[in-house]
Parts: structure tokens; sequence; C-alpha cells
């Protein structure tokens, strides 16, 4: 359950809290008070409530003079203000409104009217805050794709230039030549996915099934992606249904979501460890699809959380982690119907099962 909204009432009369308090009692809000304006500044320096309610007539500063200072603050003015007022005079409300106010409500308060005009605002202020939350992750994520597009594109700059300065054996050439593949792959892989995603999110994805041997299609994957496992010296276990069977699934998406997997495997599993690929037909026209590696697993309470946008299980260094892979895979196995989870691997790692 989230935090329950934060409301403060800027009013030199205690009994205005107290009527206000009443009022809201039901609505599950955290209440806070202060008697001026001053109080209020000096609060919000450490304390940020999602409405404000500020009372016009007030002593010391008015309810004018605080909202202009209010919304002039840049850390402050999305902050919604209700003015709680007993003017009348459209002149005086309309000058509310022009310093900064975004509502106003009438002395005496009417309960209905009250709850009414708070969930108004409530709502606008959860709409910024989701706002400012999409444009921090985009930023974040941003400088994540830069940061993973610039590793292969400066292995690739850096062994084009070792290779033009001088002759090499043909060990050393094969070597570099291999670097520049696997840097091209990555980028290419980065790439893709960024533009299925967008597409599969915007409904414009058209599944093109074929009927897909699981043999061919697994071994074909651990053949591309063997020369990653030899760096970190893992050994491949696969077990693999005999040729000749097959399901109806988009060759290309469902080619993708096992790079995905193994990728990640080979990525989180440790040095001279194991990864294990498991895949069959527990049913004619069905796939189960397993990736197991024993690196740092995920934790239970992030098991759903990390097929989200963005969303990482355990951080590790020198280990590239955008949060887009798995997220991809959970939308292209559920545009086949099927469905993807992620078990706990005895002792240690993880497991991940894809259905289609």
């Amino acid at each position: 359950m989230g935090t329950a909204p934060t409301i403060l009432i800027i009013d030199d009369e205690p009994d205005n809290f107290d009527v206000i308090d009443t009022l809201l009692d039901t609505e599950g809000y955290q209440l806070s008070y202060v008697s001026n304006g001053e109080q209020a500044l000096a609060l919000l320096k450490a304390f940020q409530p999602d409405v404000i309610l500020l009372d016009v007539m007030m002593p010391q500063m008015n309810g004018i003079e605080f909202c202009q200072k209010f919304k002039s603050h840049p850390q402050w003015k999305h902050i919604p203000v209700i003015m709680v007022t007993a003017l009348t005079a459209k002149e005086d409300l309309s000058k509310c409104l022009a310093l900064g106010a975004d509502d106003f409500i009438s002395k005496p308060v009417n309960g209905v009217e009250l709850r009414s005009r708070v969930k108004s605002m409530l709502r606008i202020k959860k709409q910024y805050d989701t706002l400012q939350e999409t444009l921090r992750l985009r930023e974040n994520l941003s400088e994540m794709i830069v940061h993973d597009l610039r590793n292969p594109l400066t292995t690739i700059i850096m062994a084009t230039e070792i290779l033009g300065m001088a002759k090499f054996s043909p060990e050393l050439l094969q070597k570099k030549t291999d670097a520049i593949v696997r840097s091209a792959r990555q980028l290419q892989s980065l790439i893709d996915n960024l533009l299925l995603m967008a597409k599969l999110e915007s409904g414009k994805m058209i599944l093109q099934r074929t009927e897909v041997d699981l043999f061919a299609i697994c071994y074909s994957a651990i053949s591309d992606l063997e020369i990653f496992a030899e760096q970190k010296k893992l050994k491949l276990v696969v077990s693999l249904p005999a040729i000749g069977g097959s399901v109806s699934v988009d060759l290309n998406l469902f080619r993708r979501v096992l790079d995905n997997l193994l990728f990640n495997a080979i990525k989180f599993a440790p040095y001279n460890s194991e990864i294990m690929l498991c895949a069959d037909y527990p049913k004619p026209g069905r796939a189960r699809i397993q990736v197991a590696d024993s690196g740092p697993g995920v934790k239970e309470e992030l098991r759903q959380k990390i097929f989200e946008k963005y969303e990482i299980g355990t951080p590790m260094k020198e280990v590239s982690q955008i949060g887009l892979g798995l997220a991809f895979c959970k939308m292209t196995v559920e545009a086949h119907g099927g469905s993807i989870k992620v078990e706990k691997n005895e002792p240690k790692g993880a497991i991940f099962t894809v259905e289609i």
C-alpha cells in the first residue's frame, strides 16, 4: 500500500483546523498544522505536502503573501494550494488565483465540497508526480543506453585502430576481428530491443507465426552465444527435444527471447560455472523453455518487478543492467499468449521459465 496523502493546513485559528480535521477524518489523510505563513515556509524546507489548505486572512503574513512567495519557489510551485477564505468579492478571489492558488473554498467550509476539491487537487498532484517519475526514468534510461552503446562502440573503434597500425599474427587478427563482431552484435541487439518494444507497446507489432522446431532454434541460439560463454569458461548444459517437433511462434521475436535469457544467464553466471538450457513440448502445439544459472539469483520480492521496464534485480559491478531485456521477453511471450516467470535455482541462481 502507498503512503497516505499529506495535507498541510495553514490557519491562525486552531478551531478551523479542528473543523477540517473532522470533515476529512474518514479520508485517511495525514494532516499537519501551522498557525502562520512564516512557520509554513520554515516547515517546507524539510517537508513537502501533497496539498496545502491556506487561510487568506492571517496576521504577520496573510495567505496571499504566502502564496506569492510559495509559488515563486521552483521546488514548491507544483504543490496545489486551496485557498480557504471568507472573501466573496470576485476581485479578491481573482487575485488569489492570479498569484498561484489552484482552487478556493468559501467559509463556512462544507464537508462534501472540501473533500471533492481536495481529491481533485490530489489527482493533479499525482499526475505531476507520475510525469516527473517518467521523465526521471527516461533520463536515467538515456544515460544507461548511452553508456551501453559507448562500451561496444569503444571496443570496435579501438580494435579497428589497432588493426590499422601494424601487421599481426593470424591468431591475434582473429581475436580482434571476433571482438569487433561481438561488439557489433551487442549494439544491434540493444537497438533491436528498443525498436521491437516500441512496436509491441504501440500495438503495431503483428506476429508472423511459423512452425518452429525447438531443437533447431535452441541449437542455433547456443551456437551463436557460445563464444561469450567461453570467455567466462562456462559449461553449457543442454537438454533439447528430438528433431521434428514444432510450435507456432514468430521466429524472429521468439529467437530474441532466447537470446536475451541466455545472454542474461551468461552475464550473471560466475566464472567456471554452469548454464542450463532445457526445452520440451509439454503438450502438442505447446513449448516450454528453461534457462538456469548459478548467479546471484532474484529476490522473491523482485520476481514480478524485474519484468517491468527499467527494473533490475541485484545490481552487479561491471555488468550492464538497463532493465529492458526481461521486459521485452515478457511483452513478447504474452503477445504469444504465454507466460514467463523466475524461480530460485537451488542452491543459488535463477531459473527462467517460458511457456507458450
